[in-house]
C-alpha cells in the first residue's frame, strides 16, 4: 500500500509558501523604493547646495570687484582698491587656517547629518 500523503504538497503549505514569497517579494520592493528615496533626497540636496554655492561665489566675486572699483574710485588709483580687497581675502585666510579648529566643522557636520538621517527615518517613530 502507498502512501500518497506527502506533508509538503498540501494545498495548506502551497499558500503559505506562496503568501511568503509574495511577503519577501514585497519587503524587497519596499528595499528598493527606500534605496530610491534616499538617492533622490541625496541627490536633490546635492543639486541644491550646490547651485547655493555656486550663487554665493558669483556674488561674492562681483561684490569683491564692486569693492576694488569703489575703493579705486576713492583713492584715485587703478591698483590699490583691489589690493585692499585682495588683502582682506588674506586676512580672512589667515584666521580661518589659524583660529578654525577642524573638530568645529566636524562637529557641525555631525550634528546636521545626524538630524538629517533621524528625520528621514521613518522606523524611529
Amino acid at each position: 500500500m502507498a502512501f500518497d500523503d506527502d506533508t509538503s504538497k498540501t494545498p495548506r503549505n502551497d499558500s503559505l509558501i506562496g503568501n511568503l514569497t509574495g511577503y519577501l517579494d514585497t519587503r524587497i520592493d519596499l528595499v528598493r523604493l527606500e534605496v530610491q528615496q534616499k538617492t533622490s533626497t541625496i541627490l536633490v540636496g546635492t543639486l541644491h547646495g550646490v547651485t547655493l554655492a555656486i550663487l554665493a561665489l558669483m556674488f561674492v566675486i562681483f561684490l569683491s570687484v564692486f569693492a576694488g572699483l569703489a575703493l579705486n574710485e576713492a583713492l584715485d588709483s587703478h591698483v590699490w582698491g583691489f589690493g585692499i580687497v585682495a588683502g582682506f581675502y588674506l586676512l580672512l585666510l589667515v584666521l580661518v587656517l589659524v583660529g578654525v579648529d577642524k573638530a568645529a566643522f566636524q562637529g557641525l557636520a555631525n550634528k546636521l547629518l545626524k538630524d538629517t538621517i533621524y528625520k528621514s527615518d521613518k522606523r524611529q517613530d
